[in-house]
């Protein structure tokens, strides 16, 4: 049996050394309580620093250790989706490269896989963000489980555990505006929960900037909801509602030969109103406009550079190879 291990990494430097400590003490904990072989699989999302070459390094000394390198920054749902398309394992777990995640945790993900779960979610009983991010990410989760179109496991990010059977289910969705929680609930199969409390970051600053939360925030509801697009139906209903039952007390008005004093402050709101609900109309038709286009065009979801195992190049062997150049 083999257990795989997929992280995605981008502009990590600062805390690869601890990273691989903590994740290869636990790969190894694994292998110790269950006799399982493990690999690790990183996936460098087109750093700019020494992240790649650290991982390479430590590929030399520990086989277990593969980079997979993109050819450029690709996005954080296409590295993960490079790494499990990689991954040979029976099992597979899934962890952010950042330590928020405690990699200590795999022990009992690996528990409840053997328990008979094909998805085995970690969720978060506390997270150590505060502030602005805090309130996003407790309000993102609230508007996501009222909006889904299906039951979706809130409070839980990428940290979990996909057997065999069920990643191959995931590996066959292939659109490229990717949210995978969402994905990994959609496939189904029986389903275990782990409990833990989400840490600090180790070291270094957050990677996915405001904008980046918000574009995945919109590709988790815009992919799994049509809600939006009923709310626009609806918004629409009752303008028009409302602006007939207006119709009606105005023809009063004439009828009944009460004056009004004439102005400007009707039509001007009632302009600007049915404008901005024009323009968000519009801007939700857009966005499920611009992922149909997206899809349309049919580009893979990432492109990879080079892979590494034990240090050495598989694409400069398999050049190697093709010329009949004896590799050893």
């Amino acid at each position: 049996m083999l257990v795989s291990v997929v992280i995605p990494i981008y502009n990590e430097e600062e805390l690869i050394d601890e990273l691989l400590r903590r994740v290869t003490g636990a790969m190894d904990a694994i292998t110790a309580s269950h006799g399982f072989a493990t690999e690790l699989l990183l996936v460098d999302d087109g750093s700019r620093d020494t992240s790649a070459a650290r991982i390479q390094a430590a590929s030399v000394t520990d086989p277990r250790i593969i980079l997979i390198s993109l050819s450029r920054n690709f996005g954080h749902q296409a590295a993960l989706q490079a790494g499990l398309e990689h991954a040979a394992g029976d099992a597979t777990i899934i962890l952010d490269g950042d330590l928020q995640d405690p990699p200590e945790l795999f022990g009992a993900l690996v528990e409840s896989w053997q328990a008979g779960n094909h998805v085995v979610v970690a969720k978060r009983k506390s997270r150590a963000e505060k502030g602005l991010r805090l309130f996003l990410f407790n309000s993102f989760y609230k508007v996501l489980g009222k909006m889904s179109d299906i039951p979706m496991d809130l409070n839980s990010g990428h940290f979990s555990l996909i057997d065999r059977q069920a990643l191959d289910s995931f590996l066959e969705l292939r659109e490229r505006n990717r949210f995978l929680p969402g994905l990994r609930t959609w496939v189904g199969h029986k389903r275990g929960t782990v409990l833990y409390d989400r840490d600090e970051r180790a070291a270094g600053t957050p990677k996915m900037s405001l904008a980046h939360l918000m574009k995945y925030g919109f590709d988790a509801i815009f992919s799994f909801s049509f809600k939006p697009l009923r709310a626009i139906w609806a918004l629409g209903f009752v303008v028009s509602t409302l602006a007939i039952l207006y119709a009606i007390f105005l023809i009063a008005l004439r009828v009944f030969h009460i004056d009004v004093v004439p102005g400007f402050t009707t039509p001007t709101v009632a302009i600007l109103f049915l404008g901005g609900v024009q323009l968000i109309s519009i801007g939700i038709l857009g966005e499920y406009l611009g992922r149909i286009y997206d899809e349309v065009k049919q580009r893979p979801i990432y492109v990879v550079g080079n892979i590494f195992r034990n240090g050495a190049s598989e694409f400069a062997a398999k050049a190697k190879s093709r010329k009949g150049v004896e590799v050893e």
